[in-house]
Parts: C-alpha cells; sequence; structure tokens
C-alpha cells in the first residue's frame, strides 16, 4: 500500500542550502509512490505546477477528472496573484508597498479573509504568531548563497515593524497605523487555499482527491478503492524519506512545521527559519517538529507553526482552551514522540 511522505518543501534553488532543499526528492516521492505518473488515466488525473515558490502536487478522482484539475492549477494561480508576499504582481505584494498616504485600502474577498484569519491567530496567541513578521523574514535571509546572523541593531529596528495590532479589518478594508507595516500571510495561506480547493472539488461533486501544497497534505474521501489515504511523516533531521510515522486520513489534512525544515550553521550554532517575535532569533524549543491532524485546513496550517513556537505544554494548553478538533503529534529533540489527541 503507497504512502506519501510528507514535509515542507520549496521550489529547488542552486544556493539552496540545510533544510530548504526538499522539493526534489519529496516531488519524486509523492509522484513516484502516490500519483505514478501525470496526467489523465482513466477518471483519474494527476499533476504538479510550481506555485507560492513551492511544488505542487493534485490527484482527483472520478467524473471530470481532468477539468477538475486544471480549475485546481488555476485557483492556485489566482491565489498566487493574491496572498504572495513575493510576486510584484500580487495583491499582497502591492498592498505591501503602498504610498505612505494610503494606509487604508479595499482588497478582494480572499485577501480580506486571509488577513482576518491571521490576526486571529495572532492575537490569540499574543503576538507569538505574527502576521506582520515580514520585515524580520526578510531580515533572516534563509534563501540566501551564504545565509548569516543578522546584527543585533538590524533586529531590534526589524522588531519595532512587527505588531499585528497596526491592521485593521473592516469590512474589506484594509488599514495601518503604520506606513511600515508589512503582512505575511506564509503561516497560513497554503492551509487557506487547499481549503478552497477542497470546497471547489466537494461542490463540483469529486468524492476522491488528494492535494499536497508544499507538504501541506489535504485529503477530500478516501482513495478510489475504499482504503484511506495514507501519509508518512518525515523523521525529523533523518535521511529524506525516514518515516517517522504513519497516518490513515480522509477527508482531513496533515500539516508539518518544524526546525529541520530550513535553516544553516554558524560558529558551530543552527539557526532555523521559525522566528520568535519577542527577541527577533529563531524560537528556543524544545520541539524539533509538530504534524496537525483535522478538518480544518487553515486552522492546522497555523498550528503547526505555533505548536512549534509556544512548546508542547503551553500550545496544549491553548487547543484545550479553545476546544480545537484537532490531533498533533509532538517530536521533541530527544527524537521522543506525544500525541495531543487521538492518532488517526
Amino acid at each position: 500500500m503507497h504512502h506519501l511522505i510528507i514535509g515542507r518543501y520549496k521550489k529547488a534553488k542552486s544556493n539552496d542550502t540545510g533544510g530548504s532543499s526538499l522539493c526534489v526528492f519529496f516531488s519524486l516521492v509523492f509522484c513516484l509512490l502516490l500519483l505514478q505518473g501525470c496526467g489523465v488515466k482513466g477518471n483519474e488525473a494527476s499533476g504538479t505546477g510550481v506555485y507560492f515558490d513551492t511544488v505542487v502536487d493534485i490527484r482527483v478522482c472520478g467524473d471530470d477528472a481532468d477539468r477538475l484539475l486544471k480549475e485546481c492549477f488555476d485557483i492556485c494561480r489566482d491565489m498566487e496573484k493574491t496572498l504572495s508576499a513575493h510576486d510584484e504582481e500580487s495583491e499582497l505584494y502591492r498592498l505591501n508597498h503602498r504610498s505612505p498616504d494610503q494606509q487604508e485600502t479595499e482588497v478582494s474577498d480572499d485577501l480580506k479573509e486571509c488577513i482576518s484569519k491571521g490576526l486571529y491567530y495572532s492575537e490569540l496567541t499574543d503576538g507569538a504568531f505574527d502576521i506582520t513578521i515580514l520585515p524580520l523574514r526578510e531580515l533572516w535571509d534563509f534563501e540566501a548563497r551564504e545565509p548569516s546572523v543578522p546584527s543585533e541593531a538590524d533586529i531590534e529596528a526589524a522588531l519595532k515593524r512587527v505588531d499585528y495590532r497596526r491592521v485593521h479589518v473592516k469590512g474589506n478594508t484594509v488599514s495601518f497605523d503604520d506606513p511600515d507595516t508589512k503582512i505575511d500571510l506564509g503561516g497560513i495561506a497554503k492551509g487557506y487555499i487547499s481549503a478552497k480547493l477542497k470546497e471547489h472539488l466537494v461542490r463540483e461533486g469529486c468524492t476522491s482527491a488528494l492535494i499536497n501544497l508544499g507538504g501541506n497534505v489535504s485529503a477530500v474521501g478516501k482513495k478510489p478503492d475504499g482504503e484511506s489515504w495514507r501519509v508518512g511523516i518525515q523523521k525529523p533531521f533523518a535521511d529524506r524519506g525516514t518515516v517517522y510515522d504513519t497516518l490513515e486520513i480522509d477527508n482531513e489534512c496533515v500539516v508539518s512545521s518544524g526546525t529541520y525544515e530550513r535553516y544553516f550553521t554558524e560558529n558551530g550554532k543552527q539557526y532555523h527559519h521559525i522566528l520568535d517575535t519577542k527577541t527577533g532569533h529563531p524560537v528556543e524549543t524544545s520541539l524539533q517538529q509538530a504534524s496537525v491532524i483535522g478538518e480544518d485546513d487553515t486552522l492546522c496550517d497555523a498550528l503547526s507553526t505555533i505548536c512549534v513556537i509556544l512548546g508542547k505544554e503551553e500550545a496544549e494548553n491553548l487547543m484545550a482552551k479553545q476546544d480545537f478538533d484537532v490531533s498533533v503529534l509532538f517530536i521533541d529533540e530527544d527524537a521522543g514522540a506525544s500525541w495531543y489527541g487521538e492518532k488517526p
């Protein structure tokens, strides 16, 4: 029985370092073990594209599979032009690069909704998860040919620009208290997009599909043979393809975040990409990875990062208090594992 090994991955670059060069491996795993080729085969269609600077794999089964697959990639293309903080043609990029005298902007429904959700999780975590972190993320350039630790002066300057409370949404109007505030929706955008893809497929009558947006894996129904989809969780810092655990899902998603995804080493110390909005440095956490399973794609996407930021105990308290319907696999720095909720 084939299974998919997941972990976030990005489009390969010649200058990728550390955990950022995952896409080739995971794309091959996905195509060879699960999709077994691309294109239409009977009433089944599958394909791979590059959106959001990451590899996207989609498999659609049933009537009109080829049409639905094309429509899914059309949605991905539209969402990239809406939610990307780096595409100069995107709506979010234009919002971030507004003129100093334009601190109030009408935005699309999708951008409004995604920003609103991001502000909700920012407030829920008292800014530990903060959608205005873009100035700090840009400072820590993990995609550089030779990434390095920024100066403390630069970190302090970037931190002064990070504060979700300076962003307001009323109707479709987004307003800012500070012209230097910029938004990064990377912590929830893929979950938001995969939810839109699932909604579209279900609305069109599809009962079996699997979506992989850079490691955010989301299922519609079961496999065509009636079995659940099998998803293997990558073991942190192990050889690519080393499975830590295997899950069975249908109508659920699995999203993993971890300190092994993108990192570099300087003077013998490892620096990963999940940043602390209080210190401006990578979060000091005992967790190497958190994999969140549930039916709400956007929630699972946000929580995967939130869990690593907060740590196991604080994250469990938050999820219990909010009564979130999720299960979480925590893997700590000693590669020990524990579950919050039931294993799928």
